[in-house]
């Protein structure tokens, strides 16, 4: 009876012991964890150590040059990074051409404005001719039919004034090429050599520009 109790008693220290393996196994890779991770933190404490260090070092050696040339230790200037455009400037030249445009603009439109009646003026000039031929040739200035003309005539001459056209003379000026044409070349008793002497056809201006350039014939001197 009391070997049974034996037995099983020595059954029941066994099953204990075993059971107690597997804790004691954890235990020990628990504590070889923690020793791990207290040599790594130690290696990392180290290796911060000797970081500082070294700047450290490199800050007593730039201060030591500092000291020996007398000035502070130069800072380099910022670079612009090449690849970002100047936003700037690019906005201060688009302002500059959008000006320039619209002014170049507001004056094109101005000289349409201003010469958009040139053809049509320049389709009257010849009727105004005639009428001014017809007044010259004219015998009696009174007749009721002469009269008549010269009202056509001053009516006209109004209008082209009204519309910026005046006629400019010629006769006894320099030749102008930008203004007359000069059809011919003759001798004058009465004006220099040089000089327009006759107008065969009367210039004409648009405001500043020339509507109709002069015909004229040019003295070349006393007749030899």
């Amino acid at each position: 009876m009391q070997f049974g109790r034996s037995r099983s008693r020595k059954r029941w220290k066994l099953e204990e012991t075993e059971e107690k393996k597997p804790e004691a196994a954890e235990a020990e890779a628990t504590d070889a964890a923690r020793e791990a991770d207290e040599a790594g933190a130690a290696d990392a404490s180290g290796a911060a150590d000797a970081n500082e260090a070294a700047d450290e070092a490199e800050s007593a050696g730039e201060a030591g040059e500092a000291s020996e040339t007398g000035g502070e230790t130069p800072v380099p200037p910022v670079q612009p990074n090449p690849a970002e455009p100047d936003w700037k400037d690019q906005y201060a030249r688009l302002m500059a051409d959008f000006d320039n445009f619209k002014k170049r603009t507001a004056r094109d439109r101005e000289d349409t404005y201003r010469f958009a009646e040139a053809d049509i003026l320049g389709d009257i000039l010849p009727t105004v001719d005639n009428l001014a031929l017809a007044l010259e040739k004219a015998e009696d200035a009174e007749n009721p039919f002469v009269k008549g003309v010269k009202l056509v005539y001053d009516s006209l001459l109004k209008s082209l004034k009204d519309h910026g056209a005046e006629p400019f003379d010629s006769v006894g000026k320099d030749l102008d090429t930008e203004r007359m044409e000069a059809i011919a070349h003759l001798p004058s008793e009465d004006v220099e050599e040089g000089k327009v002497s006759i107008e065969s056809k009367k210039g004409w201006m648009l405001k500043d520009k020339v509507l109709r350039a002069a015909q004229v014939v040019v003295s070349s001197g006393k007749p030899g």
